[in-house]
């Protein structure tokens, strides 16, 4: 589950590294964001030399949370970190590549 003033990690090349959450898109009224929704962030580390800058507010999509998943097969999924890919405003990926495990249903 993410909220506002969450950090998060970056799984993709995009060359951002850590994000924080300010805006989960959708309802006006959700206070937590789940695998596949979308955010608004703001760059808060990145790679220099990468056209996404420090302090730049972005879209992105998380992949991976903390929080585990219950199935209804009785399993399980739990992840090690918040992760997220960015996304234009068209929803395509900045990146070319994607890091680790993503969640797929």
């Amino acid at each position: 589950m993410i909220q506002p003033q969450t950090y998060l990690n970056v799984a993709d090349n995009s060359g951002a590294q850590k994000l924080i959450c300010i805006r989960i898109i959708g309802a006006s009224n959700r206070h937590y964001a789940h695998i596949g929704d979308v955010i608004v962030a703001v760059i808060k580390e990145a790679v220099p030399n990468t056209p996404l800058e420090i302090s730049e507010v972005i879209r992105a999509v998380i992949i991976c949370t903390c929080k585990e998943i219950n199935h209804n097969n009785e399993t399980i999924i739990q992840y090690e970190d918040n992760a997220t890919v960015v996304i234009d405003q068209e929803g395509n990926p900045k990146g070319t590549r994607v890091f680790g495990v993503i969640h797929w249903n």
